[in-house]
């Protein structure tokens, strides 16, 4: 580990990665673990320079206060306090600190090295990815989206043919993505990648269910079951490796935190894994994963490509997934990310997509009364995912992207734009 690092201790904080990502942008790598850590496990961290207790809002659980083990006190590591009036520290904040006490914290008291980058951070998952996998397979879950192509590219730099990517076509992809990644992995990067054809076995398995979490429970199962039958055909596969990124983790719930919403590649694996998980940017927030791929040498297309969730268009055709519903979802996106890329808003928006309720309304088509879907549109901007603000669209692009939508995608006759920021609404609908 190259990198020094400042332990956040989760003691019921909202603002844990607010702090995270203050240390980090002095140049000081930053992770947030539980407050039940044990001496034996902050020992296994390396670098470790200083801790935080960060308590908060969220610090009575089960009716009690929780409490870092009182060992942790002994272990020799300076410590600070954020709204933690029982903590043994000599330095103590009632509210976030500013930058300049923070500052004095982590280089004045920790004597911490601005050494956090993205060169040194590759380097150190590397030297644990081998150490980790040594002369076996990983097996990699490759969407085609950003966090699993970094991951991709990440793996491949560490241990080359050792890495088996799977790209699963659930049925839930956007148009043409199958085929992009295809072209983009096999015949341009030459990626060892087993394409498996899914579309039916997953919109079974959905079918008549509406609950959001259920869906994104049986899509995560499901793939691991996918990934294990594609394994079995293979030999030293003991590795599966993620795109899991921070905000994941976060959103699925901590221990002194509620869920947002389970992730597939979180809340959604079985209790009964076959695999190791190999998951070497589950500390990285959104921003952070794109850089980790531009320092990879990937292309900035496929770095800044629009953000795809795990589950797919899932969770973007609301409630119980129907065929009919599913393709006019994936023709409005299409026409959406065609209109954008048109008018310059692709490089501009950080996401953008559409969603298809599942009721009705009252609309005229053909000088007939029709009886037909909606369509929400979603444009927002965001530098972590953990907020975010809605894009102020041009008239004239809305309605030019309006009307392509009720002309072209069939069973529908309303279009919607969602002016809601995070919080309170989430990004994705479901």
């Amino acid at each position: 580990m190259k990198q020094d690092m400042i332990v956040i201790l989760d003691l019921g904080s909202t603002e844990n990665t607010t702090i995270a990502r203050k240390i980090r942008e002095m140049g000081v790598y930053s992770e947030i673990h539980a407050h039940d850590i044990t001496p034996e496990q902050l020992a296994e961290l390396k670098n470790v320079k200083g801790i935080i207790l960060n308590g908060g809002e969220n610090r009575i659980v089960d009716g009690a206060a929780v409490d870092i083990l009182p060992a942790l006190y002994e272990c020799g590591y300076p410590m600070a306090a954020i709204d933690h009036p029982t903590a043994k520290c000599k330095k103590q904040w009632s509210v976030l600190p500013d930058e300049a006490d923070l500052r004095e914290f982590v280089f004045g008291v920790c004597q911490a090295q601005a050494n956090w980058n993205m060169k040194n951070f590759i380097e150190d998952q590397i030297e644990l990815i081998r150490s980790q996998v040594g002369e076996k397979k990983v097996l990699l879950a490759l969407s085609g989206g950003v966090d699993s192509s970094v991951v991709a590219a990440m793996l491949i730099k560490a241990i080359g043919q050792q890495l088996v990517c799977v790209h699963v076509n659930h049925g839930l992809m956007r148009k043409n993505e199958s085929d992009s990644v295809i072209e983009v992995f096999k015949n341009q990067l030459h990626a060892n990648l087993i394409y498996v054809d899914a579309t039916e076995r997953f919109l079974d398995k959905l079918e008549n269910i509406a609950d959001p979490e259920q869906k994104r429970k049986i899509i995560g199962g499901e793939f691991i079951r996918v990934f294990e039958e594609e394994a079995r055909k293979l030999e030293g596969i003991d590795f599966l490796g993620q795109g899991t990124i921070y905000p994941d983790i976060i959103e699925s719930g901590t221990k002194t935190a509620k869920m947002v919403k389970s992730h597939h590649n979180v809340g959604g694996l079985p209790e009964d894994l076959k695999f190791e998980l190999v998951e070497p940017l589950k500390q990285l927030f959104k921003d952070e994963v794109r850089a980790c791929g531009i320092e990879l040498g990937l292309p900035e297309s496929m770095v800044y490509r629009q953000p795809f969730p795990g589950p797919g268009l899932g969770v973007r055709c609301l409630g119980a997934i129907t065929k009919e519903r599913l393709n006019a979802v994936r023709e409005s996106d299409a026409i959406l990310r065609e209109e954008f890329e048109k008018a310059g808003l692709n490089k501009k928006v950080w996401q953008y997509f559409t969603v298809v309720p599942d009721f009705k309304s009252v609309g005229v088509k053909n000088n007939a009364r029709c009886f037909d879907y909606m369509v929400i549109i979603r444009a927002i901007n965001t530098v972590d995912a953990m907020s975010a603000t809605v894009e102020r669209l041009d008239w004239d692009v809305l309605a030019r992207i309006t009307e392509r939508i009720l002309a072209e995608v069939e069973h529908v006759c309303r279009v919607c734009y969602d002016m809601s920021p995070k919080p309170p609404a989430t990004i994705e609908f479901e």
